[in-house]
């Protein structure tokens, strides 16, 4: 028997009231949806995922004691912490970091003196048959690519800036090859400039495993890096964190048992 032969039918479908679209308060009109500032909006691609912690500093006064502790203790582990890319002017250190991309700095400052000899200053580069240039890079992996970079911004240098290195982020990122991170590497270490801080993946591992962060790109991490250290070391605060990166906290094996500063690292015993 049918159910309820008497009762009125129901509908085959309800349909939900549409949701009311909130409005501006000055305009009147629908707001937009707050747009979340994520890897994909700075254009950049997410970097590794970040390593295993116990716990984390929950806010910014922890996370600037943690800092104060790792800055002073780095220090006295690294007196002569300094840009490991062989150089003697602006310009040698802007091509050398250029080359740097995907490739050790110990290689780097295998190819570079053959470089600079034969091509010693932004004006002899700019004139340089990209397959002379080519040939002397080839070793640094994507030669095509950073040879083409390289003779791109000596034309550049030349053609904007007289040959001369300028002392800007705003100027230098537009030069082919050089994006935030090169360009805070020049200014830090070629003019004592800190503007901003390198972010490379050795101090985005640091960073992340002394709970200073959770940001998945460079340019998330120096946005938080900077407020926790003084500026007039954030040159310095990225070679002390590549050189214990380097000598210690170690990618797939940190040796935190002779870390100096395991005691104010969460990640101390349980990072990957």
């Amino acid at each position: 028997m049918a159910r309820g032969s008497n009762s009125p039918r129901q509908p085959l479908s309800v349909k939900k009231p549409a949701k009311v679209a909130k409005t501006s308060a000055t305009t009147g009109k629908p707001a937009a949806p707050k747009a979340r500032k994520t890897s994909k909006t700075y254009g950049l691609k997410p970097s590794q995922r970040a390593a295993p912690v116990a716990k984390s500093p929950k806010t910014k006064a922890e996370k600037q004691r943690v800092a104060a502790v790792v800055l002073e203790r780095l220090k006295a582990e690294y007196p002569d912490a300094h840009c490991e890319l062989d150089h003697t002017n602006a310009f040698e250190l802007l091509c050398a970091t250029i080359l740097s991309a995907q490739c050790t700095d110990v290689r780097v400052n295998m190819v570079t003196p053959a470089l600079f000899k034969a091509y010693p200053t932004a004006e002899a580069l700019s004139v340089a048959r990209l397959e002379d240039v080519e040939e002397i890079v080839r070793t640094t992996g994507f030669f095509r690519a950073k040879a083409k970079s390289l003779v791109g911004m000596a034309n550049r240098l030349v053609d904007k800036h007289d040959g001369e290195v300028p002392r800007t982020i705003a100027e230098l990122v537009p030069l082919p090859g050089v994006g935030r991170k090169t360009a805070n590497v020049i200014l830090g270490n070629a003019f004592d400039i800190n503007e901003g801080i390198v972010v490379d993946t050795h101090v985005q591992r640091l960073a992340r495993r002394l709970g200073l962060t959770r940001e998945p790109d460079p340019i998330g991490i120096e946005q938080e890096l900077m407020p926790l250290f003084p500026q007039a070391d954030w040159a310095l605060l990225s070679h002390l964190l590549i050189w214990h990166g380097r000598r210690t906290c170690f990618a797939r094996k940190p040796e935190c048992a002779r870390c100096v500063v395991h005691e104010v690292c969460p990640s101390a015993g349980v990072a990957e």
